[in-house]
């Protein structure tokens, strides 16, 4: 049975349990395109993209066009998207916003997401820009100041051009101080979450504060080996379903998950999630006690992650 479990925001908006995660989905082939078609026709109603995914425009028009294939208002579908590094500089955040609003072309944006607490240089107008030494390219004048790239996202929700902010990649020290100085809490942190990399502490603390916790990689991404674990194989065996669908039941126990597919039939199963049993929950909680992998970790040259902190 479909998933249709949605979850309420700090600010009183629905976010669906399920969404399409859209990182490394091509523009090319309209590949993307039709995985946001296929992803509509099955039910999702929650489609993840980032100005970084360098997909918006395909993603937009595959969202105007399932709309309208499967008899969907606007309203029915919820879509994040996200600003980049290379506009975090204050002035730069409402460009940064209009330029995805223009291309996803949709009427409004439901959540718009910090992607990284992290400034890059926008001059090139690269994603990744790189100094001459190979090293990121960290914008000197903006380092370390997310606070006020949030003081420029948070006068976007006066626009009504989006519904709600919130941030992407932040660890418990940035939260702490962003939120010294927020007039709006973030509604969504959305990071890396699967049973190799649960981030108990972060989780808590995000919902201490407001904030929901949405996964991206909730199957650990290409380079995966969680579809190699003993435990999750059993759990899957039980209720006879894939792999991927028990990592998704576990992920809705504690937010949203956005699981990326190009193919319709996986993208049809991965929102057929199962009702898992609380000792099998215990048993995939207990998985990080052994093994434990972050499977994204870009290396910006400021401290992002928890365990930079340490």
């Amino acid at each position: 049975m479909v998933c249709q479990k949605y979850f309420t925001l700090n600010n009183g908006a629905q976010m669906p349990a399920v969404g399409l995660g859209t990182w490394q989905s091509s523009e090319k082939d309209d590949t993307v395109y039709k995985a946001v078609k296929a992803a509509l026709a099955a039910g999702y109603r929650h489609i993840d993209t980032a100005m970084m995914y360098g997909n918006e425009a395909e993603v937009g028009r595959g969202i105007r066009d399932g709309l309208k294939e499967n008899g969907l208002k606007r309203e029915d579908v919820f879509v994040t998207t996200k600003l980049a590094p290379i506009d975090a500089r204050p002035e730069y955040v409402p460009r940064g916003f209009e330029d995805s609003f223009k291309r996803l072309d949709i009427g409004y944006i439901d959540l718009y997401l910090m992607h990284w607490p992290v400034a890059m240089n926008p001059e090139t107008r690269q994603l990744f820009p790189l100094r001459p030494d190979g090293s990121r390219d960290v914008d000197e004048e903006l380092k370390g100041r997310f606070e006020i790239t949030w003081e420029a996202m948070e006068k976007l929700l006066d626009t009504g051009k989006v519904k709600s902010i919130g941030v992407a990649n932040f660890s418990i020290p940035n939260l702490e101080r962003l939120l010294k100085t927020a007039k709006v809490v973030p509604a969504v942190n959305q990071i890396e979450l699967h049973p190799y990399l649960p981030q108990f502490k972060l989780v808590e603390f995000c919902k201490s504060k407001g904030i929901h916790c949405s996964a991206y990689s909730p199957l650990g991404s290409t380079q995966s080996t969680l579809f190699e674990d003993e435990t999750l194989g059993k759990i899957a065996k039980s209720y006879n379903v894939s792999l991927a669908q028990i990592l998704i039941s576990w992920g809705v126990t504690r937010g949203s998950v956005l699981p990326k597919s190009v193919h319709p039939e996986r993208i049809a199963s991965n929102i057929e999630t199962v009702e898992l049993k609380d000792e099998e929950i215990q048993a995939i909680n207990d998985i990080s006690k052994t093994t434990t992998k972050r499977f994204i970790r870009p290396n910006w040259g400021v401290p992002v992650f928890d365990e930079d902190f340490e």
